[in-house]
């Protein structure tokens, strides 16, 4: 399998890490967390022309959430790129559908029973949803009920109980599933397809979490002298940043394998999807844990931004399943032959 990119996605990847580097700095990120709203601009201003990548190949998408996670985005483009614009093809609303892939009606999805599982077969009948992100910060919740189906409601008349996390940067809220609300029919293929294409998508977005405190620890490695040396020099911390560096490197080979698997329909989707989320929140949690070990002290101040990554780190391999769940979701593929 070839992983080299085209002209074409390396002019995405390039394009999306110039912009998101300028119109994205740590000043915007944290200012979300104090104000939700602060991110808006940067969403109109400049998001909603690529929230139409959810309509294309996935890895088209991949890259851009690695670029996404290297900055810490936050807002609403991965709830209405990744999940709410699929679903919405997934369920033949095309014309709301034409209005998402524009950016003109942004949306999140509720699919995650009170358990927090995004399983797909049965769909939970819970009738609260949870791990809906960025709730309020949408137009309208595209809410998944027993059939599947899907029921679409108006954000701003739901009853979004906020959840706090971990993760300031990125907002997560419960509703309660809408009574009597009849929904539009959905194949139950197609929406597990959905939900696998989002997982690969965070899993982009942790790839480039990891490459960012990777990248940050050697470079402070380079500059912090200890005993007159810098302490990079030491062997103790490079083999540490070499394990760093390989984790990275084989969970962005494996978001990859997974986003070109999907894309072409091959029959190892399925088990490559899980592979990939899997390593991918692996990787993350251990290079926030080993590069908060490597600044030492600085690390645990709340100047430094290596606290929002580390937070990004452990939430986004909740999201979704973590790396536990889905390595049981793969061993249940693999002892049942592949099925």
């Amino acid at each position: 399998m070839d992983f080299t990119l085209t002209e074409e996605q390396a002019l995405l990847r390039d394009s999306a890490r110039t912009l998101l580097t300028k119109e994205c700095p740590p000043s915007l990120v944290r200012a979300h967390i104090d104000d939700p709203a602060a991110s808006d601009v940067l969403f109109d201003r400049h998001l909603r022309e690529w929230v139409a990548l959810g309509d294309g190949p996935l890895v088209d998408l991949v890259l851009f959430c690695q670029e996404a996670g290297r900055v810490l985005l936050p807002g609403p483009f991965l709830a209405t790129s990744a999940l709410f614009l699929p679903l919405l093809r997934a369920a033949d609303l095309d014309a709301e559908a034409a209005k998402a892939s524009t950016g003109e009606l942004v949306g999140t999805v509720a699919l995650a029973g009170r358990d927090g599982t995004w399983v797909t077969d049965p769909v939970s009948a819970d009738p609260v949803r949870t791990f809906v992100i960025d709730a309020d910060r949408v137009d309208m919740v595209a809410v998944v009920v027993p059939g599947p189906a899907v029921v679409l409601v108006d954000a701003a008349a739901t009853d979004l109980r906020h959840v706090a996390t971990l993760d300031t940067t990125r907002r997560v809220f419960e509703l309660d599933v809408p009574g009597g609300a009849a929904g539009v029919p959905l194949d139950a293929e197609d929406l597990a397809a959905v939900v696998a294409a989002a997982t690969v998508a965070v899993a982009a977005e942790l790839v480039g979490v990891s490459r960012w405190l990777l990248e940050t620890s050697v470079a402070y490695a380079k500059e912090r002298v200890q005993f007159d040396r810098p302490i990079g020099s030491f062997q103790g911390l490079q083999w540490q940043m070499v394990d760093m560096a390989l984790d990275v490197e084989r969970a962005e080979a494996a978001v990859a394998y997974a986003a070109m698997a999907a894309d072409a329909g091959d029959p190892d989707r399925h088990r490559a999807v899980h592979v990939a989320k899997a390593a991918a929140g692996q990787a993350a949690r251990h290079c926030a844990k080993t590069g908060l070990q490597i600044h030492g002290g600085i690390g645990y101040t709340w100047e430094h931004d290596l606290h929002l990554y580390l937070r990004r780190a452990y939430a986004g391999n909740a999201l979704l399943g973590d790396a536990e769940w889905h390595h049981d979701r793969l061993a249940e593929l693999l002892l049942d032959g592949g099925a």
